[in-house]
């Protein structure tokens, strides 16, 4: 893409109500636009950037087995009146009525619409184990919405929900999505560390939350700082191997990691004093088994092997699709701006021309520019007649992680400038090493 046909409303200064870096930084670099409190238009950064994150959550949904749909924002109320959360949700809900005063609701989550939609459809063991997710809009009509993205009243949630004919078999989901989660969140260059947490409005007794460590979380947590260190990395999973599933979530769940709901002091008294941590984390996922608290209400059952009917066990589990946005730049930035891990940069790279209208500088930036785009790669080249701080600003602002500086004294010796927005390292080499340099660094993204 070429910033002259671009639409990148980049801001200057640091607006007013933006109280943490994420939101200014959103704000600033022209990714988002404030519609009404908690609601936002995604511009076009942003939107790349979002739908980067949704690819990825879709990978590694389908990765682990699971089956992606998709439900409505608005669900009839009647749903909710059979599990007997309609009243209970409270005001974060919002309710409305259509023309022929059918009462509706704008959907905060879809354990009963996905309960109506297996009961309707499942009624044997044998088409058992199944878990079906969807990447949907959400609305939670928070009473004081703030920090942009981060608590907003409108988001973007991956929610998935598990159906199984026993408790063991429920608990492998409950692992499976804990691990899919672990590399999801990898994928994004974030460590998000599983803490026990409450569930909540969801309800269920096992439920994990993933937390980013930041200091502007909502949440405080108590943690052994030796799970800052684990990586699941590149290993083969068999998501239908119970025992190697298993093993992954005792070895990321073992060390103690609590939000301050579920802290037991005692506990964390028994971590060795030095890795003993108190910080604050921001929440970009959990997951809960709840058993059979909806299939009960609902009447979502199967018949067994033996004959017998029996309710189904199951589980949701829940990704802050736009909410991680957020949270990676919160996790990484400097006082320039953002600084995008290479999984989900909404450009590969940043192109920037020291002298536009000069014919050999001109002639470079664009060989560079299809030469990155012939390789599959998604580049930003500045072709705009600024000056060079202006262009740089810019880069350093939205945060690609590479950038490629074209200039004629550079070029006289056949040379251009590539630099690592993460370290700011630069190095000088020819057009051909710089493109086969940002190739490579893709090849394993």
């Amino acid at each position: 893409m070429r910033l002259t046909r671009y639409f990148l409303p980049v801001l200057k200064e640091n607006p007013a109500e933006a109280q943490i870096v994420s939101h200014r930084y959103m704000l600033r670099a022209g990714m988002i636009k404030q519609q009404a409190a908690g609601i936002y238009s995604w511009l076009p950064l942003g939107f790349k950037v979002l739908k980067r994150i949704e690819q990825i959550v879709h990978e590694e949904q389908i990765r682990a087995g699971h089956i992606p749909l998709l439900m409505p924002t608005l669900q009839p109320a009647d749903l909710w009146r059979e599990s007997g959360r309609y009243d209970d949700y409270g005001q974060e809900m919002l309710r409305i009525k259509d023309r022929h005063d059918r009462d509706m609701l704008y959907g905060p989550t879809n354990e009963e619409m996905i309960t109506d939609i297996f009961r309707s459809h499942v009624s044997s063991y044998k088409e058992l184990p199944l878990t079906l997710y969807h990447i949907q809009w959400k609305f939670r009509d928070e009473v004081r919405p703030r920090f942009g993205v981060m608590r907003g009243r409108e988001f973007l949630m991956k929610d998935g929900y598990n159906f199984d004919v026993d408790r063991e078999a429920a608990l492998h989901a409950y692992n499976r999505h804990m691990v899919s989660y672990l590399r999801t969140y990898e994928r994004m260059g974030l460590t998000a560390i599983p803490m026990r947490a409450a569930s909540g409005p969801i309800g269920g007794d096992n439920t994990h939350e993933f937390l980013v460590l930041a200091s502007t979380g909502e949440s405080e947590v108590f943690y052994d700082d030796a799970v800052t260190g684990l990586k699941l990395g590149n290993r083969e999973v068999d998501y239908d191997d119970r025992a190697q599933v298993k093993a992954i979530c005792d070895e990321f769940t073992t060390l103690y990691a609590r939000t301050d709901e579920t802290h037991d002091e005692a506990l964390f008294d028994a971590v060795p004093e030095a890795r003993r941590k108190v910080g604050r984390g921001i929440e970009v996922g959990q997951i809960f088994y709840f058993g059979t608290k909806y299939s009960e209400s609902m009447g979502a059952t199967v018949v067994t092997a033996d004959g017998s009917r029996v309710p189904v066990e199951m589980g949701s589990h829940g990704i802050g699709v736009s909410r991680l946005l957020g949270a990676i730049i919160e996790a990484s930035h400097d006082d320039k701006g953002i600084i995008w891990p290479e999984g989900v940069t909404p450009f590969h790279a940043g192109i920037v021309n020291l002298k536009q209208g000069d014919a050999a500088t001109d002639a470079a930036c664009e060989a560079i520019y299809a030469a990155l785009k012939a390789k599959g790669l998604d580049p930003l080249y500045d072709d705009r007649d600024e000056r060079a701080g202006a262009k740089f600003a810019t880069m350093d602002l939205i945060g690609l992680p590479w950038r490629v500086t074209v200039g004629p004294r550079g070029l006289a010796n056949g040379k251009v400038e590539l630099t690592s927005r993460r370290t700011g390292i630069s190095e000088e080499m020819t057009a051909e090493t710089a493109v086969d340099r940002i190739a490579q660094i893709y090849e394993g993204v």
